[in-house]
């Protein structure tokens, strides 16, 4: 296959455990695309899941993901490059998050909990990819023609539904950073609400046919970029009943492919 320009399509949709109580979805997702002086284009790619129990979580997860990438623009704006980056450098990142958090909780007299939130991201330059991730939910990358392998494996307490948030006292001691000199040319990013749906927890691999299936629309886009109509296919999908019969949390999934279909 041909690589080309990034193809991109995401959506969030709510869960059913959420929509009888009427409560917000409360993931959030970002994708952004710059123009690096030295590494030419550089994609970030990023979720959010809001804690279900914390009252102001979609906000937290929102003000998360509008952070990190601020941080990350001001950084590639002041000419350094991906390949650079390293984990003092990105936890520098997490922790201003973690301060942006606390601000709009004072601002609002509420509890920093009430803003919980992970936070999961990818940093592709067209030579290295940088990725970092706190909390769970996961990326996953094209290992080979069929394969796929996870980046970070979900980080859950002693039970399925617990995790790390931005907003605990200790949470970025479980911040974890990867960068590889490796070109990346497909992936994707979920909250854990996709979990149950495309990974084994039993032997910690992923199913590879379910993203086999969902990368082929996106690489088969005419156009470079984020593409709305497939997006409002996907959140569609994300809502159906097929899914949500396997899943009642809030569901995040960002699809990105530089492979064009032949």
């Amino acid at each position: 296959m041909e690589v080309g320009d990034w193809r991109v399509a995401g959506a969030s949709a709510v869960g059913t455990s959420h929509s009888k109580t009427g409560a917000p979805c409360q993931d959030a997702f970002k994708y952004e695309l710059y123009q690096s002086a030295h590494e030419g284009e550089v994609i970030l790619l990023m979720v959010s899941d809001g804690a279900g129990s914390a009252r102001f979580s979609d906000i937290g997860a929102e003000l998360a993901c509008r952070e990190f990438a601020s941080n990350l623009e001001l950084y590639l704006a002041a000419g350094s490059r991906v390949a650079s980056l390293d984990s003092p450098r990105v936890r520098k990142w997490f922790d201003n998050v973690a301060e942006i958090l606390s601000a709009r909780a004072e601002a609002d007299g509420a509890p920093l909990r009430d803003y919980a939130c992970t936070l999961v991201a990818a940093v592709l330059s067209l030579t290295h990819a940088a990725f970092a991730q706190v909390g769970d939910g996961a990326i996953v990358a094209r290992e080979g023609p069929e394969d796929w392998c996870y980046i970070f494996w979900p980080q859950h307490g002693e039970y399925i539904n617990t995790t790390n948030f931005i907003t605990d006292a200790s949470s970025l001691d479980q911040l974890e950073f990867s960068l590889t000199a490796t070109a990346i040319h497909e992936l994707a990013i979920f909250t854990d609400g996709i979990e149950p749906l495309v990974l084994q927890y039993a032997t910690n691999t992923v199913h590879s046919p379910f993203f086999n299936s969902m990368l082929s629309p996106v690489r088969a886009l005419a156009q470079p970029g984020f593409d709305t109509t497939l997006s409002q296919q996907l959140s569609t999908y994300l809502s159906s009943p097929a899914i949500c019969s396997r899943t009642d949390d809030d569901k995040t999934l960002l699809l990105a492919s530089r492979l064009k279909a032949l």
